[in-house]
This record gives C-alpha cells, sequence and structure tokens, in this order.
C-alpha cells in the first residue's frame, strides 16, 4: 500500500488527509457498520473534530475520494493515545490500517511524545496483528471492558523516540 499525493493515486492507494466536517455523518454511517454497540455517532464525532489541535484525526481516501479508512489520536503531554482506526468495509486487508497507524505514530512523534497507547479488543486478531506488527507490547489488561460480550480490552504500548518524525 501507497500513499500518494491526489493527483498521483493510482488504484489501490490512499490519499492522506486531515478529518474535515463534512466527513462526520459518513464516519458515523461507517462507525454503525464496523463497530455496532461501540460505534461512536454524529455528535461524537462533532465533539471529536472540536477537540483540535488536542484531538487530531485523519482520513484515508481513494483516488474518486471515497473514504478508506480513519484514524485518530488524543496528544496529552508526553502520551499520545489512538482514540480510533478504522478500514471500511472492502478496503480491509489491503495496507490501509497499516498506513494509518504510520501516520498517527508519525503524527504523536513529531509532537514530542515519548509513548503511544491504545486499546484494542482481545479477540480482534486482525487489529492484534497490526498492532504486533507495528510494535507496540500489551501492557496490561482490563478483564470484561468490551460488552455486551464481556471482552477483554489489551492495552498497548509502543515507545518513541521524541522528535524522530
Amino acid at each position: 500500500m501507497t500513499v500518494a499525493q491526489p493527483e498521483a493515486a493510482a488504484p489501490g492507494e490512499v490519499v492522506l488527509r486531515d478529518l474535515e466536517w463534512t466527513d462526520l455523518a459518513h464516519l458515523a454511517e461507517l462507525e454503525q457498520q464496523l463497530f455496532a454497540d461501540d460505534a461512536w455517532s454524529e455528535a461524537t464525532w462533532w465533539t471529536e473534530l472540536a477537540g483540535r489541535p488536542r484531538r487530531d484525526y485523519v482520513v484515508a481516501t481513494t483516488p474518486d475520494g471515497t473514504i478508506a479508512g480513519y484514524a485518530g489520536l488524543d496528544v496529552a503531554g508526553d502520551v499520545a493515545d489512538v482514540m480510533t482506526i478504522a478500514t471500511a468495509p472492502g478496503h480491509q486487508g489491503r495496507g490501509t490500517g497499516r498506513v494509518l497507524l504510520t501516520e498517527l505514530v508519525r503524527r504523536a512523534t513529531a509532537r514530542g511524545v515519548e509513548a503511544v497507547l491504545l486499546e484494542v479488543r482481545a479477540d480482534n486478531d486482525a487489529a492484534r496483528r497490526l498492532y504486533d506488527r507495528a510494535g507496540f507490547e500489551v501492557i496490561s489488561v482490563r478483564r470484561r471492558y468490551y460488552q455486551p460480550g464481556d471482552v477483554d480490552a489489551l492495552v498497548m504500548r509502543l515507545l518513541v523516540t521524541k522528535g524522530d518524525a
């Protein structure tokens, strides 16, 4: 998967850009498809967008402008938390999640953090592989965190060197 500029994007590539308010309704729809019980509403997305500059969201689009994925950070002091990362149905398994995660880490590092944290469902094997390959390590478990279903949350951390972006 290659990240390209809009005019240079080829099929299978994505272009990264900052989240815009015009994306929010579509992201709320994608959330329902992807996360059902845990989905963020459009109102939640408005709140997240209003949290800038502490909150930082990026959207991956295809050459025709279709949203292929999205991701976001909360940066507070020396730590950044991944708030969300998602790949739209039909775009999964193509490297979009890896591109988004790499961009989040780049943005966090550029802002001087020492660590990037995230939570992942223990039963989300695809996400866990993504985070493992990116160098994240499990630092704690939140038992029965995700409801319904009593699914554990794994808290993962990536240590970064300040200013390496």
